[in-house]
């Protein structure tokens, strides 16, 4: 029972070890994704602010903008 117990034990610190190492060696690129996802998260807020503004002030620009960026609009028949 004892012995159990202590293996368990050492296999939790082994554990905790290893994932401070894997968050040590790359944790830099963890910061850099998390950074980029912000940065990427504040220019689709900017983005659709000023595309909000836009649509309210002139809808045929909006459109036209609609139009580029996501191809060209099916027509139904």
């Amino acid at each position: 029972m004892l012995r159990a117990i202590f293996m368990i034990g050492l296999f939790a610190m082994l554990g905790l070890f290893a994932v401070g190492m894997v968050f040590k060696l790359f944790g830099g690129l963890v910061g850099l994704t998390f950074f980029i996802v912000g940065l990427a998260l504040k220019v689709l807020i900017v983005g659709g602010l000023l595309y909000v503004g836009i649509r309210v002030l002139s809808p045929g620009t909006a459109e036209r903008l609609k139009e580029r960026f996501a191809g060209t609009r099916l027509t139904r028949y």
